[in-house]
């Protein structure tokens, strides 16, 4: 950590020259001409950019700027002290009788059904931000690759921040994508990156697609924000996704804080098989945008859900909270609302309907 507020500082200056010469391939490019103009109709699109169901108490606003709060020294147990273990898979071969989930650390997973492949906000060039080396990922989580992956006939895309939309990977993926379900207004980044316009479909909340195969996507509201550089922010969509694969249903949170809207989606859309919700990467600096561990597991009462599997943790530090504090924190608030949870280690594939993976992989600094 020696280095950190030197390291910081230089990628902000080089990010915020990049930005104004534009030549950083990697921070995207927001809607524009016609494109804006869609998004200007939007019912939730005011005074140029997207706004939340729930107006953000000002009690929440702490630190106004994060860059601020990031320089400061950070704690040694952010980072794990050792490599995190991991399952090898055969991602090409596995089979699904159900839809059966692999995690890779953090908020990207590949779920396998009878209806077709879904990747979801996957990033595999280990690190999240524009500068490489800036915010790296955990040894241990960085054993798969894009070039692991099987055929993907549904890429969904949370919203537009770094550690969920990453374009080195979808660079190499993006032959092997037959559709990307992405936000209002995330398809201008993928067009901007080589994807053909034709397969990206953009859902507004409470907007879905059929796809060919019979999956059925749903976006959802979240309570979050987007943006790739500190001077534009929310001019995209964040969404969370109800997901039909059959008979089965699943539910994937993206980021987002808590609020009334999981408890409408479980009304709307649930029960669900499996809630995918966020654990991890929160801070008294932004309560408002990330879940609580005690958070997460009222989300998934709310929701209807079944089983629940944290997400947003695992690989990044981009909070000071403890690695592994997330999983050890959520475990006695969900035992307490008698909510099951499923915590495999990175590459576990778990299938739905089997008993939850509850091996403690985790107890180490």
């Amino acid at each position: 950590m020696k280095y950190w507020c030197l390291r910081m500082g230089v990628a902000a200056l080089l990010l915020t020259v990049a930005a104004g010469c534009g030549t950083v391939k990697s921070l995207g490019k927001n809607p524009e001409g016609e494109e804006l103009a869609k998004l200007e109709a939007l019912p939730n699109y005011k005074n140029g950019a997207f706004q939340n169901l729930t107006k953000r108490p000002d009690s929440t606003v702490k630190h106004r700027n994060r860059l601020l709060f990031m320089l400061r020294r950070r704690p040694e147990t952010i980072r794990p002290s050792r490599a995190l273990p991991w399952v090898k898979t055969d991602l090409m071969t596995l089979a699904a009788p159900a839809p059966t989930v692999v995690w890779f650390g953090h908020s990207s997973l590949l779920i396998k059904t009878g209806q077709g492949n879904i990747l979801i906000d996957p990033i595999f060039s280990n690190h999240a931000g524009p500068v490489p080396g800036l915010v790296k990922a955990f040894k241990g989580t960085r054993h798969y690759h894009a070039r692991d992956m099987p055929p993907i006939d549904v890429l969904i895309i949370s919203h537009d921040n770094y550690d969920h939309l990453d374009y080195r990977t979808l660079k190499k993926l993006k032959d092997h994508i037959k559709m990307a379900v992405v936000p209002m207004g995330v398809g201008s980044h993928l067009i901007y990156w080589g994807f053909d316009p034709k397969k990206i479909t953009e859902l507004n909340w409470n907007q879905s697609v059929t796809l060919p195969g019979g999956l059925r996507v749903t976006a959802t509201p979240a309570q979050h924000r987007s943006g790739r550089t500190y001077s534009k922010v929310n001019k995209t969509l964040w969404a969370s996704y109800v997901i039909q694969a059959g008979q089965y249903r699943l539910f994937y949170s993206g980021d987002g804080g808590y609020g009334p809207h999981f408890k409408q989606i479980g009304q709307q859309y649930g029960p669900f098989d499996l809630a995918l919700l966020e654990c991890g990467q929160y801070s008294p600096n932004w309560p408002w945008t990330h879940l609580l561990f005690g958070q997460t597991a009222q989300a998934a009462i709310d929701l209807h859900a079944r089983l629940l599997q944290p997400i947003h943790w695992g690989k990044f530090a981009e909070a000071d909270h403890p690695w592994n504090e997330p999983i050890e924190k959520l475990l006695p608030a969900a035992e307490k609302l008698g909510i099951q949870v499923n915590a495999p280690r990175i590459g576990e594939p778990y299938t739905l309907g089997d008993p939850p993976k509850k091996a403690v992989w985790w107890n180490f600094e």
